[in-house]
């Protein structure tokens, strides 16, 4: 018998039918090919940002924006708020093993670097990471993961990665998944591409560079005292000209020679602090608008914004920092979800790569500890040293209280140690322990109602003594002291290997 068919005799093979499957719930109805689209209609699937489509070009033209002392400074900044979280690896379902693999091969890489490269993806809207493998024993692990330009790169009518080779035409060269992996902002199936914030910061910015251009041609022309110098009427244009170079020469050096029939006045521009104001209007909306886009906010550069207010403001807002971080770690992920099919399998699962900051982790642990404190539960200063990062000498510690030879060791049950004993306890069938009990105390009792005296039956109890039936009881306590010896032992094993 195989998949196929089924031999029925040494010379009869029956073949099985195909199972009849319904395409419709596995494909793809609405797609690019069946729509009536024009874009669906080339051979590759351009970026649909509308200020690339507009100017006729690609994301190098977002590059030439990070020149921008505006931009490039938000772009520093932004960059730095993730890079200020803490970061590090969960191991949620996956096996030991495996999160020391991964953990092994994360402090082989340049996590520092990496994330700069995927935090271009907020900016451009993708950015490809190429994963250069090789073998390691009996693995195979990315030695170096290397962020390419995003405009080497395009997607294809079916959503897929493809490089611009020299030699593959329009379409591009497919990528290997196993050898790429991409950072995205917002992507979808309209718009593999993602979004990218600096197509918010392109008008502004070049608005912003030519109102400056004016408002400098406008403060050498008007920020300065005009010099105006006077000739007789029939001076000749030699003399028109040198007294001209006297009043350049006036100007730089604050030195000239004038004729005697000449003569120079100094005239201020009056009048003209209205069209500095345009210039200036413009400038700070410009600025403005590249905070809100970069930032989330715009407090450093308004007028009505205090010292408070403008501190506050320039730091990222936490959703675009999340949001960002959230990207990093998705494309982190997915690359730690690849290691783990390559060298362990598919189905093995995977640790998580996380990015969190370190002030709502405390606030969440010392929530905990204060209730596991007051139900009962005691923690040692190493724990608050370890988990608080406190020092020596923050913490005044106790001494420990005296106690006998009997009491040497701790008292205090573990909660959870002592909910399960009780429940083990509870489960004990309470008719047997009945019998056992009957037949335990029935000589005594027998003893007791035959004796006359208290002499007779003190004399009677120390015959029947050693004749009580007590072997089924002590059989079940010793089995019950077993189990909590057991169960106390593997916490405490628990416990140190935590």
């Amino acid at each position: 018998m195989n998949k196929k068919g089924l031999w029925v005799s040494p010379t009869q093979f029956v073949q099985f039918a195909e199972p009849k499957r319904n395409k419709g719930l596995t494909e793809h109805i609405a797609s690019r090919g069946r729509s009536f689209d024009a874009q669906a209609l080339g051979m590759y699937l351009p970026n649909p940002d509308p200020i690339l489509k507009a100017q006729g070009q690609d994301i190098k033209v977002y590059r030439d924006l990070r020149s921008s002392a505006m931009v490039g400074g938000n772009i520093r900044r932004r960059k730095a708020s993730v890079l200020s979280l803490e970061r590090g690896l969960k191991r949620a379902d996956a096996p030991a093993r495996v999160e020391r693999f991964v953990l092994d091969w994360l402090k082989d890489i340049d996590l520092d670097k990496l994330i700069r490269e995927l935090l271009d993806a907020p900016l451009f809207g993708y950015q490809p990471v190429e994963l250069m493998w090789r073998p390691v024993g009996l693995y195979l692990l990315p030695e170096e993961l290397l962020g390419k330009p995003a405009e080497w790169f395009l997607y294809d009518q079916d959503n897929n990665l493809r490089f611009r080779a020299r030699d593959a035409g329009m379409t591009g060269e497919l990528c290997d998944p196993q050898r790429f992996v991409v950072a995205r902002q917002d992507a979808t199936y309209i718009n593999p591409y993602g979004f990218a914030d600096l197509s918010m910061c392109f008008w502004p910015a070049v608005f912003m560079k030519g109102g400056l251009k004016f408002w400098v041609q406008f403060t050498e022309k008007y920020g300065s005292p005009w010099v105006i110098g006077k000739h007789p009427r029939g001076a000749t244009d030699g003399e028109t000209n040198l007294l001209l170079d006297s009043l350049e020469r006036m100007v730089q050096d604050a030195v000239a020679a004038i004729p005697n029939d000449a003569s120079v006045e100094i005239i201020e521009a009056t009048g003209k602090t209205g069209s500095a104001d345009v210039y200036r209007g413009l400038l700070e909306y410009c600025r403005s608008e590249i905070n809100v886009a970069m930032l989330g906010q715009n407090q450093t550069t308004e007028k009505e914004s205090n010292r408070a207010s403008a501190a506050a403001g320039a730091e990222v807002t936490k959703d675009i920092r999340d949001g960002d971080a959230g990207i990093v770690a998705a494309a982190l992920n997915a690359v730690i979800r690849r290691i783990v099919d390559l060298n362990f399998g598919e189905s093995v699962s995977a640790p998580v790569y996380e990015l969190w900051e370190q002030e709502e982790i405390d606030k969440v642990l010392a929530e905990r500890d204060k209730s596991l404190s007051e139900s009962g539960l005691k923690f040692t200063a190493q724990y608050f040293k370890r988990t608080y990062n406190l020092m020596d000498g923050d913490i005044i510690e106790a001494p420990a209280p005296a106690a006998g030879p009997e009491f040497a060791e701790a008292t205090l049950t573990p909660i959870l140690d002592q909910v399960a004993l009780d429940q083990a306890i509870e489960r004990l069938p309470a008719e047997q322990l009945q019998a056992q009990s009957e037949q335990a105390v029935a000589p005594l009792i027998d003893t007791l109602l035959r004796a006359r005296t208290d002499a007779e039956a003190l004399g009677l109890l120390a015959e029947a003594y050693p004749h009580m039936d007590d072997q089924a009881l002590q059989q079940q306590l010793g089995n019950l002291l077993f189990f909590a010896d057991t169960w106390g032992r593997l916490s405490a094993a628990a416990d140190r290997e935590d």
